[in-house]
């Protein structure tokens, strides 16, 4: 809640949760963005799950900002722990989360295999199984199965040598011994020098590679290596900078920041004229 809370207004809804024998709660944001409105788009993918697909429908549901990525996992399930005997309990399903505009986050499991649920879920992108709601300024959505995206971006897929350099651990071991003979500064760059480093480091280690793969991978390989030295000197948050100047999704979402400010400012737009023209009689 602490999260949405600092992106939206004072007192606009995060989320609520009822259930069959439970009445509604709803949580709010107690102290809000404080005028900061930003434009905002939030990076989804399949794995965003729970408090997450809270945050990601509470910004969508409101028009705040700009869900972007894939179809999130959809678990919306609120539990209870009754304690039983011998330091036991029993998690039983008690609720269910909902948006703002009332969108269900869980997506249904029933007549499902459990390989089914967590790997086999192309087949669930067609709306016309989920239901229909409205954002604050009138933009369709769909729930009932995770938060799907204002803009769908596939997840970015590795090839044969990402995945052995990364099987193999080969940026972290790397940098260990890269740095023992190096001084690596803030503003420390991968060359060409550095390049031949690794791939003398690759033949040392026998990790299997070509030159093709090498030269495919160029640039991948120069973010990685620069990222874990950085991990390795400054600390994890200036290695996690580094990635990001580079991936692809974040490169994406830098891209759509003026879409997300179109999307605010209309919503803004549209509830004000909304608001002036008063009650409708009928």
């Amino acid at each position: 809640m602490g999260v949405a809370d600092k992106f939206l207004k004072k007192g606009q809804l995060i989320v609520s949760h009822h259930g069959r024998s439970s009445p509604e709660k709803r949580y709010t944001a107690a102290h809000g963005n404080g005028g900061k409105d930003y434009p905002l788009v939030v990076l989804v993918n399949r794995g965003t799950a729970s408090a997450a697909e809270i945050v990601a429908g509470a910004i969508q549901d409101h028009d705040r900002g700009l869900i972007v990525g894939e179809t999130t996992f959809g678990k919306g399930l609120v539990q209870t722990v009754y304690p039983l005997a011998e330091n036991t309990g029993l998690a039983l399903t008690t609720a269910r989360y909902y948006t703002p505009s009332g969108r269900l986050i869980q997506r249904d499991y029933s007549n499902l295999s459990l390989y089914d649920y967590y790997y086999a879920r192309d087949k669930e992108e067609n709306n016309a199984n989920h239901e229909v709601k409205l954002t604050d300024s009138g933009r369709t959505v769909y729930g009932g199965g995770g938060i799907l995206p204002d803009v769908k971006l596939p997840a970015v897929k590795s090839n044969k040598l990402q995945d052995t350099l990364l099987q193999h651990y080969a940026f972290f071991n790397f940098a260990k011994r890269y740095v023992v003979g190096h001084k690596v500064t803030q503003n420390f760059e991968v060359d060409e020098a550095v390049m031949q480093d690794f791939h003398k480091f690759l033949d040392e280690e026998k990790i299997p590679f070509t030159e093709g793969e090498l030269i495919e991978n160029h640039d991948w390989l120069r973010s990685n290596i620069k990222s874990e030295l950085f991990v390795d000197s400054f600390g994890q948050e200036e290695g996690l900078k580094v990635r990001a100047e580079t991936d692809p999704e974040v490169m994406k979402a830098l891209e759509l920041l003026p879409q997300a400010r179109a999307l605010a400012d209309n919503a803004r737009k549209v509830i004000a004229e909304r608001n002036s023209a008063g009650p409708v009689s009928r």
